[in-house]
């Protein structure tokens, strides 16, 4: 892939392909959550206000038999009609894998370590970042594929070593006491760096956590704010932009409570598409960022950025 150039003010949007692979060694997360093979890091920055915003690729890959996760309570035919007028196949997908930076000035935070320790700091190098460079790490929640990438090795290193640690209060109770391996391995040996909030807790000056619980017990977005500019990081809100944005009711293998995972996303997206405000999803096609729109009482449509944040 060609890197290339565009300024917004002082902004820099940039993409370039840096080939890794992800151990396939079965203790890994990444191969525990069936995450595992080679995949490309990019990223994609942006200004909002005062602060820029890199959203990183940190892995991609297809995924077949797609109804077993999506759309679980709908019939086949609908499922397929549907597919095909946003014209996607119905029998697979891609995914993404999409941690965010955002710089403040006086801070640089992450949300979210990605699958592997691997994968993110090839995408944080895309964005001119080292793990050095990382002051704050945000866990949203603590699905695998957000939480592989904490630590570098299997002696439990940590992968940024001048991080503070920051996550919901009633996540990290959760997976505490759920004799979780991977919590175990990679969450656990932080928690004297880790700072709990919740609803409204702030993680810097302008970027507050707001609850939004049903993907997981203690799911959280966080609404980024500087200069008269918002962004609303949804996490794992939803994680298909047709299946789940589209038709939040539509039931996700993934959501653990997926009664109030369809109400989260009702919510959320109902409040995105009220105040107009770009929204960045984790598992949204690269480089993540989109508008929603709500089409009818509790459907939504999502448009994907093209050139409103270069401006």
């Amino acid at each position: 892939m060609t890197d290339f150039n565009v300024s917004r003010r002082t902004a820099l949007l940039t993409g370039a392909a840096l080939p890794f692979a992800v151990s396939l060694g079965a203790s890994t997360p990444a191969q525990a959550d069936g995450h595992g093979g080679p995949q490309n890091a990019l990223q994609n920055t942006f200004d909002l206000g005062d602060f820029k915003v890199s959203t990183l690729l940190a892995g991609t890959r297809a995924v077949g038999d797609i109804q077993t996760i999506f759309g679980r309570n709908v019939s086949a035919e609908e499922f397929a009609e549907v597919s095909r007028k946003n014209f996607i196949p119905s029998d697979q997908a891609q995914f993404f894998f999409t941690p965010t930076v955002v710089q403040t000035g006086s801070e640089t935070v992450l949300f979210d370590a990605g699958l592997s320790a691997a994968g993110t700091l090839a995408a944080l190098n895309a964005a001119g970042l080292s793990a050095e460079d990382i002051d704050v790490v945000v866990i949203t929640h603590m699905h695998g594929d957000h939480i592989g990438g904490l630590t570098s090795d299997d002696a439990g290193t940590p992968t940024y070593p001048n991080a503070r640690y920051v996550t919901g209060q009633v996540e990290y109770d959760h997976w505490a006491g759920a004799g979780n391996e991977r919590f175990d391995g990679k969450v656990r040996p932080l928690a004297e760096k880790m700072e709990f909030i919740g609803d409204g807790g702030s993680v810097a000056s302008g970027i507050t956590g707001m609850a939004a619980f049903g993907h997981t017990p203690g799911h959280m977005v966080y609404r980024i704010e500087s200069g008269g500019e918002q962004v609303l990081l949804m996490a794992d809100t939803a994680n298909h932009y047709v299946w789940s944005l589209s038709y939040p009711e539509w039931e996700v293998r993934f959501d653990m409570d997926k009664e109030a995972a369809a109400a989260t996303r009702k919510s959320v997206l109902g409040m995105v598409a009220a105040d107009q405000i770009p929204l960045i999803g984790y598992h949204m096609p690269f480089p993540g960022i989109g508008y929603v729109e709500e089409v009818t009482d509790g459907r939504f449509r999502y448009t994907p950025a093209t050139y409103q944040l270069m401006l």
